[in-house]
């Protein structure tokens, strides 16, 4: 695909100048540079003039870790490789098996590229995600570290016309063990690399970053829009930033009113406007209106976002959405798909909305801060998001005990909620995955106290909310501190498969009506929701016995029809709604103790609506029968 910037973006070229050592086709294989247009970046949210550096670019794995050594000296990009278009996992290939085992304890990859600037100047390098600590160098300079996944970093750098600047970027993501206890956990397969994409912009005396949206219908009918943003001033002195702001849609643009604020050199300021928009076209789901944000610092910097202008409250136990009740309908997603690993590409992400469109969900959840690209997609589609952007554990433990560890929880929700706030699909924050009882004292009570205060002093347009083991949730009338700053609980419940797997049908419905009406009298004054249901389904079993595609039918119908339209519960998310993979020592848990005989693949989790390869299983039907009866979930 040609890119063709507009007139503020950065034409960069990018080249891979060594020859390959494995195999590839054979332009690849020529001694000369390899060289590309640069494509456009997958998310369209964030600052203008940015530049996705999707490839060619080079990987070769390093498991000995000698890459840094006097000899070898990787990071001045003297090493051949495999040719890949960024984002790219290397061990994505192989998630079952001896190989898949090998290949989730991780390893070393080495990326490098080489980029070209038309104008002499100063650029920043952006980071969506690299797993799980990352190493940058630029021309033999190391210019960042980073730890984490599913976060953006950034790199400020000066860059030569004409030069051939080499960028080699050492992805570390060995020992998933090491990284839980570090307070990292991820409850699937260890996939590394580069997993989201890379661009470059040119940077001016100033930037606008990090926009907020915030809408609050009137009488009348009329919205009146809180917009925010930071901006930073990179003069080398002190100086008055007046920010031009608008919403575009159609022929129709508002004016947003900011006015001139005091920013000292280096440092950033948050800059907050208020307009009204009189005949607001408003988002929700099955009509989901966007407009064009763009805010500016004129003649220095610009960022543009696709926004949606949707007043979401809570009142008492009801989600109200531009003033009706909502009730959510969906299933659960990973970013995962077999061969790729979370190293999505666009097609990918058009994949996961539509299958979400097929079983007529207006809502997903997903326990890890989601791709902006993909929340674009989600924006696009009218698919509100539960969306984790805390630590993810095993249920009802923690790991982020020590006080770095919480610190670095805190940074993560904040980071994420940076990156992810323009976003009007994002209806909730999750801040904990599968809390037992009333949390932890090492850490987690603090943890979502604080965090559920700092959110709710910046974001009044989204509900704070925690998952709930369903195994082992509060007791009635006894709620502990923890669950104070919060607007919403997410609750599993397995009853049916993990609990009761081989009882009657109508014990099994009852069973699944009497956890639900318990779930109701502990949260009596939250938004309340069934986060997870599911039940794992193959063709290796008899399909009317657990783990068959009959079975997984039946189980999703019982608990549909125990949740639709249920006064005080606020919705249902299916998990999941595509198998993917997990550790491959997971065999399904305890099912496996209870169902002696079931046959489940080692390495994945198969409740999914659809399997590993996207082909539907026949729950997929079953289920968008009972959702589509339920329409867009709004009622007055």
């Amino acid at each position: 695909m040609r890119f063709r910037p507009s007139p503020s973006a950065v034409l960069v070229t990018v080249l891979s100048s060594l020859v390959l050592a494995t195999p590839a086709p054979a332009e690849q294989l020529t001694g000369a540079p390899v060289e590309t247009q640069l494509t456009a970046p997958a998310a369209h949210v964030g600052p203008t003039g940015r530049s996705a550096l999707s490839g060619p670019w080079v990987v070769r794995g390093d498991r000995k870790a000698t890459g840094t050594g006097p000899s070898k000296r990787w990071y001045d990009g003297a090493f051949a490789g495999r040719v890949v278009s960024l984002p790219y996992s290397p061990n994505a290939g192989s998630v079952t098996g001896k190989r898949g085992q090998r290949s989730y304890r991780g390893s070393i990859a080495w990326y490098r590229t080489v980029v070209k600037v038309p104008e002499t100047g100063t650029y920043a390098l952006r980071f969506e995600s690299v797993h799980h600590d990352a190493s940058v160098w630029l021309d033999g300079r190391k210019i960042a570290e980073h730890r984490g996944v599913y976060l953006p970093f950034e790199r400020v750098v000066g860059l030569q016309a004409g030069r051939a600047h080499t960028l080699v970027v050492r992805a570390d993501y060995r020992g998933p063990t090491r990284q839980k206890r570090a307070g990292w956990h991820r409850t699937w397969f260890n996939f590394g690399g580069i997993n989201r994409e890379i661009t470059i912009r040119p940077v001016g005396l100033s930037e606008v970053h990090d926009a907020e949206v915030v809408t609050r219908l009137a009488d009348g009918g009329a919205a009146e829009v809180k917009v925010a943003a930071r901006v930073r001033n990179r003069a080398a002195e002190p100086r008055d930033l007046t920010l031009v702001g608008v919403l575009r849609r159609g022929t129709e643009t508002v004016q947003i009113p900011f006015t001139a604020q005091r920013v000292p050199s280096g440092e950033s300021a948050r800059v907050v406007a208020t307009v009204v928009v009189p005949e607001p076209a408003l988002w929700q789901p099955g009509s989901p209106e966007l407009y064009d944000l763009d805010l500016a610092v004129p003649g220095e910097s610009a960022y543009t976002a696709r926004v949606g202008l949707r007043d979401l409250r809570r009142s008492g136990s009801r989600m109200l959405l531009n003033g009706k009740v909502l009730r959510l309908h969906g299933a659960s997603i990973h970013e995962d798909v077999k061969g790729r690993g979370d190293a999505l590409t666009p097609e990918d992400m058009d994949g996961i909305v539509r299958g979400l469109q097929a079983i007529g969900a207006n809502a997903t959840r997903s326990q890890h801060p989601l791709s902006p690209a993909l929340l674009e997609r989600l924006d696009a589609a009218g698919i509100t998001v539960w969306l984790g952007l805390g630590p993810v554990d095993s249920p009802g433990n923690w790991t982020s005990r020590t006080p770095f560890q919480q610190r670095r929880a805190r940074e993560r929700v904040r980071e994420t909620y940076q990156q992810s706030a323009a976003h009007p699909s994002i209806i909730a924050w999750n801040l904990a995955n599968e809390i037992a009882g009333n949390g932890r004292r090492e850490g987690q009570i603090d943890y979502v106290i604080d965090t559920a205060r700092w959110l709710k002093d910046r974001d009044q347009g989204r509900l704070t909310a925690v998952d709930v083991w369903g195994a082992k949730p509060p007791r009635e009338g006894q709620l502990g501190p923890i669950y104070d700053n919060l607007d919403a609980i997410a609750v599993t419940n397995y009853m049916g498969w993990y609990e009761k797997p081989l009882e009657p049908r109508a014990t099994v419905a009852q069973a699944i009506r009497a956890k639900r009406d318990d779930f109701l009298r502990t949260f009596p004054n939250k938004v309340t929701v069934i986060s997870e249901f599911g039940a794992e389904a193959n063709d290796m079993n008899p399909a009317q016995r657990p783990g068959g595609y009959a079975f997984q039918v039946r189980f999703l119908r019982q608990h549909i029809n125990a949740y639709r339209e249920v006064r005080g519960l606020s919705g249902m998310l299916i998990w999941n709604l595509r198998d993917f993979a997990v550790a491959p020592t997971f065999a399904g848990g305890s099912i496996s103790r209870q169902v002696p005989g079931i046959r489940l693949v080692r390495g994945v989790n198969q409740k999914g609506l659809f399997d590993f390869l996207n082909r539907p299983k026949p729950s997929v039907g079953a289920v968008a029968q009972e959702y589509r009866s339920l329409g867009s979930g709004l009622a007055p």
